[in-house]
């Protein structure tokens, strides 16, 4: 089987690192350059391996000198959004991890790969556990009528709540089809105790030292709760998803939003 070729946009961030260390270990997959705009040298040694990485500090330089067939982005929205258009532009697949692109983005991506024969996955969160929980999340809201959501974070994470949250609740919302009920607080002695909310859902946001990712989603009904919970215990839990998403962008024109939709759990694929 030939080899896909893969550069890493944002290859020294804390994920794009595990990026970086997991694609030279798998078979069908081969790492071809990084870029970073933190970058100070050209090469960047592959973690476990005497393996010198081409790293640029612009996405054009590495386009020309790499040849890439995908592009996995775990950068900032910013960055990202730019190299999307630059990569699809010219035909290069993409495969983002970057969240906080909005609809318009989303479907000017999508045109702008469809019009360059290209693919383009976007998705709130690559951990397979968490795409199974939003998955389970989404069948259990037709069963009740109160649902909240807690996700918790490092402290370094600097936007609330989550895009996965948001996902999620959404996902609730489409298959419920329509809001939560949820009850007003009669009297709030401390602003924001009782966290942001999404037609009915709550939801709050935990930032600490010491964590990586979780999210807890509670559902009341009379008598009973159901609480479903996933745990990211470090970064490497998104490389699987990643891994997955890149085999498969190269077979798809277009946007596929989230990862749920690559991974036979059913659904329409659909940009929200």
């Amino acid at each position: 089987m030939k080899q896909i070729a893969v550069a890493v946009h944002g290859a020294l961030g804390k994920v794009g690192r595990e990026i970086v260390a997991g694609i030279p270990r798998t078979p069908d997959l081969s790492l071809v350059g990084g870029v970073d705009m933190q970058a100070t040298t050209d090469n960047l040694i592959v973690p476990g391996t005497t393996m010198q990485l081409p790293l640029y500090k612009d996405l054009d330089s590495l386009l020309q000198n790499t040849c890439p067939q995908v592009i996995v982005d775990f950068s900032i929205y910013e960055a990202a959004i730019s190299a999307a258009r630059r990569a699809l532009a010219q035909g290069v697949n993409m495969v983002i991890g970057t969240t906080g692109i909005s609809d318009k983005e989303l479907n000017e991506l999508d045109q702008l790969a469809q019009k360059n024969n290209a693919g383009v996955v976007v998705a709130p969160n690559f951990a397979l556990g968490a795409v199974v929980l939003m998955h389970l999340a989404g069948i259990a809201a037709k069963f009740f009528n109160n649902a909240e959501i807690i996700e918790l974070h490092h402290n370094q994470k600097t936007d609330a709540p989550s895009g996965t949250a948001l996902a999620t609740a959404i996902a609730m919302l489409k298959s419920r089809g329509k809001p939560f009920v949820r009850t007003p607080t009669q009297k709030e002695t401390l602003p924001g105790t009782r966290g942001g909310q999404v037609e009915g859902i709550t939801i709050h946001s935990v930032r600490l030292p010491g964590l990586v990712a979780s999210e807890e989603v509670i559902f009341g009904g009379d008598g009973q709760t159901l609480t479903l919970r996933h745990d990211t215990v470090n970064r490497e839990c998104y490389l699987p998803g990643v891994i997955i998403a890149i085999k498969k962008v190269v077979n798809i024109k277009g946007l596929v939003f989230g990862l749920e939709h690559l991974l036979d759990l059913g659904g329409k694929n659909e940009i929200v």
